[in-house]
């Protein structure tokens, strides 16, 4: 291997606050937009489209920017980043064009049963697609991974669930503060509580002999 390999490599690793503004900023945008222009209707070739609708429509281009902006910066994007793009433009475009807000909100309850759906075949088959997306920041043994996999499988059948029962029977701010806050603070809670299995399975500084699954 070359000996500027390393270098390479090091030029690849994004600075955490950058990641957080580029996976962040879109959203943290929508809201802002939205509180902005909730209560005004804008007539576009003769249609009338509200507040919500108008920043959708600001909302995809914004999330495809940073994903691209992340892709330079890293040379990669995770399976999830992928699919939350398709997603956004597929269900943000539904919502748009039929100038029904439904569709946006219903894009979170689609993207959690994708991943819970997802990483449930894995576990089918023996294995923890989660490892492939976190394998290089948590270091966990295969029995750490798949007990880390089949509960973040429940957690995101249990945000679907949330989602749906918020905005169907709630309130669109309401939604749009749980989109933008509640969603990301549930996240992190989540890998918090995941703390002493994250800390029993670590492989973290073990040798190639120690790396086996730990009870």
């Amino acid at each position: 291997m070359p000996e500027d390999a390393p270098e390479t490599i090091a030029e690849k690793k994004l600075n955490p606050v950058v990641k957080t503004v580029l996976e962040m900023g879109p959203i943290l945008a929508f809201f802002a937009g939205y509180v902005i222009l909730k209560n005004k209707v804008f007539t576009i070739a003769g249609t009338e489209y509200s507040g919500f609708i108008v920043m959708t429509a600001v909302f995809i281009p914004l999330l495809a920017a940073s994903t691209f902006v992340l892709w330079r910066l890293t040379g990669k994007l995770s399976v999830m980043q992928i699919m939350t793009l398709v997603l956004v433009v597929v269900f943000g475009g539904l919502t748009i064009w039929l100038n029904d807000e439904r569709f946006f909100k219903m894009k979170p309850t689609m993207i959690y049963l994708l991943f819970g759906g997802a990483l449930g075949v894995g576990l089918l088959r023996g294995q923890s697609y989660l490892s492939l997306v976190l394998g290089e920041v948590m270091p966990l043994d295969a029995q750490g991974w798949k007990k880390l996999t089949f509960r973040m499988m429940l957690f995101f059948f249990a945000l679907a669930v949330a989602n749906e029962m918020i905005w169907r029977t709630m309130e669109t701010d309401t939604w749009v503060k749980f989109k933008t806050f509640g969603l990301p603070i549930a996240m992190i809670a989540f890998f918090m509580a995941q703390g002493g299995l994250m800390s029993r399975h670590s492989t973290e500084g073990d040798t190639p002999k120690d790396k086996t699954p730990k009870a």
